[in-house]
């Protein structure tokens, strides 16, 4: 019977197996980012509105989760996750109003916040499923 009950403390937690995906999500979306930048097949869109609303979004969903973290989530996870929402909009925001040759520079920049940020996740889950055996 202890042979069970070590055998369900060494599996994951579905809730940190369900962060571990979204925080690869958030990775890929980064590494995306990055590839497009590099690749060089990016311009600024006949009206972008749609970027500067993009931009706002995320600056406003950074500072929401900012102010309001989730109630079981740890203090640096949140702000890490807040700050790089607002990071990530910043960026986004500042590519229509500068020239469109930073244009790559900021999607690389973009990416690049939202690959540590996948990275900083993966961690914190692994952490999470270490803490909780």
């Amino acid at each position: 019977m202890a042979e069970r009950g070590e055998r369900w403390a060494n599996m994951a937690i579905p809730q940190n197996l369900f962060k571990l995906l979204s925080e690869f999500i958030v990775l890929l979306l980064g590494a995306l980012l990055i590839l497009l930048s590099i690749s060089g097949r990016i311009g600024l869109p006949a009206r972008p509105v749609a970027l500067v609303a993009l931009g706002v979004v995320f600056v406003y969903w950074g500072a929401r989760a900012g102010l309001r973290p989730e109630a079981k989530t740890p203090r640096l996870e949140a702000r890490i996750r807040a700050s790089s929402l607002a990071l990530v909009g910043i960026a986004v925001l500042a590519i229509p109003f500068l020239s469109v040759r930073y244009a790559p520079l900021l999607l690389s920049v973009a990416g690049s916040v939202l690959v540590l940020r996948g990275l900083l996740g993966a961690v914190f889950s692994f952490r999470g499923n270490l803490t909780t055996k």
